[in-house]
């Protein structure tokens, strides 16, 4: 199976560089870059991989070979059911959708609700293949259904739309079909400005950081989120828990923004603000799925110790989360992930394994697709300075990299 240092090999000898002319580009020594193309030193960050897509003028999904595609219905789990999700985004996309998805009747406004928040419990607990089986249906539903509205109607089944398109969004993204990520958002703006709320301006414009950052296009995930900070700066101040919760989500996206940009004093900044504004909203706040609450700031504060190449920060920041308290599977996998990784830069290679195994069952799907994972497992794999090689090699065989 080629590894990320291949493919970072292959997109060099495409461009006619050799191991130096790449470290200059890339501010690295020569002998750094012969080690990351040799699965010597792991490129376990974002931050390192965007760089290194920037300079060699790919896509980020060049080097890190998403889409994970494997031989077994099991290990393949999600992406069966992209090509249904890609045509229904695509009709939904479309003026004058509705007339092109067939004769599935209207719904009202309160079916289609309860149908959505089934959908957003199954994107909370990760659980991507079921949600991949609902999303079709249900945004041909509201396709059908916002065609046949008139009034406020059609401003709430567009609501539901924003929210059922940042499901897409997510699942696309983490699956690795960074393309469809881009047709989901592109829906959730028009249903935004179609409304014309700041609410759902502010919660389409957050998702849309969300695709800028999997895409690696760290400095349009900044300034996307900036100008957003800058739109809701005139409201922030009324007090209201929906625009506070998406103000403070916003300070989450910039902050990891900077730090994937490795500038530290942003990142610090904003998610200084990030953890002001929690304590003010609701414990368990997850407004427009943004899981905004205290946890999941101290989660970024892990997450951002890491990308800034501060392993012992990130331990700390780690030993500082409440994860029990939070109310989604994909959050508690992200947090154990991000430890993960920065016990391993830490050397602390056994609780990188058991961080990495407790991620692996609370959210296995959301674990075996991401980038970072897969590379910190083919690190643990070579590395020999644990003793928990059984289960790392379990663990890779689960994800199809054995």
């Amino acid at each position: 199976m080629e590894t990320t240092g291949q493919r970072i090999a292959r997109a060099r000898h495409r461009k006619g560089w050799d191991q130096a002319t790449l470290a200059t580009e890339a501010g690295r020594s020569v002998s750094w870059v012969s080690k990351v193309e040799n699965g010597r030193v792991p490129v376990d960050r974002m931050s390192v991989l965007a760089k290194l897509a920037n300079v060699l003028g790919v896509e980020v999904v060049e080097l890190t070979g998403q889409p994970y595609r494997h031989e077994t219905e099991e290990l393949d789990s999600g992406h069966g059911g992209i090509p249904a999700l890609r045509r229904m985004l695509h009709h939904a996309t479309l003026p004058g959708g509705s007339s092109l998805v067939g004769s599935r009747p209207p719904r009202s406004h309160d079916e289609l609700a309860a149908e959505v928040q089934f959908a957003e419990r199954l994107r909370q607990d990760a659980k991507f293949t079921a949600l991949g089986e609902v999303l079709p249906g249900l945004i041909e539903s509201l396709i059908v259904s916002i065609g046949a509205a008139s009034g406020t109607e059609v401003d709430r089944l567009e609501a539901l739309m924003l929210r059922t398109c940042h499901m897409a969004r997510v699942t696309a993204n983490l699956l690795g079909h960074h393309d469809l990520g881009w047709t989901a958002v592109q829906r959730e703006l028009t249903a935004a400005q179609r409304v014309g709320s700041p609410e759902l301006v502010a919660a389409a414009t957050w998702d849309m950081c969300g695709v800028w950052l999997h895409g690696a296009s760290i400095d349009d995930a900044k300034a996307t989120a900036i100008t957003a900070l800058d739109a809701l700066d005139p409201i922030v101040g009324g007090g209201d828990p929906t625009i506070l919760s998406l103000w403070g989500a916003m300070h989450l996206r910039a902050a990891v923004a900077y730090s994937r940009l490795w500038s530290k004093p942003e990142a610090d900044a904003h998610l200084t603000e990030a953890a002001r504004v929690a304590a003010l909203v609701p414990s368990d706040g997850n407004v427009f799925q943004t899981q905004f609450n205290q946890v999941n700031v101290t989660i970024h504060a892990v997450e951002i110790a890491t990308e800034l190449g501060r392993p012992r920060d990130a331990v700390t920041s780690a030993d500082e989360v409440a994860i029990g308290t939070i109310a989604s599977a994909e959050r508690q996998s992200h947090y154990w992930v991000c430890s993960a990784a920065g016990f391993f830069m830490n050397r602390q290679e056994d609780k990188a394994v058991e961080s990495l195994l407790q991620a692996d069952r609370i959210a296995p799907q959301h674990v075996r697709n991401r980038p970072q994972v897969r590379n910190l497992v083919d690190d643990l794999r070579t590395s020999g300075k644990h003793t928990k090689s059984r289960e790392v090699r379990s663990l890779a065989t689960r994800m199809g990299l054995a």
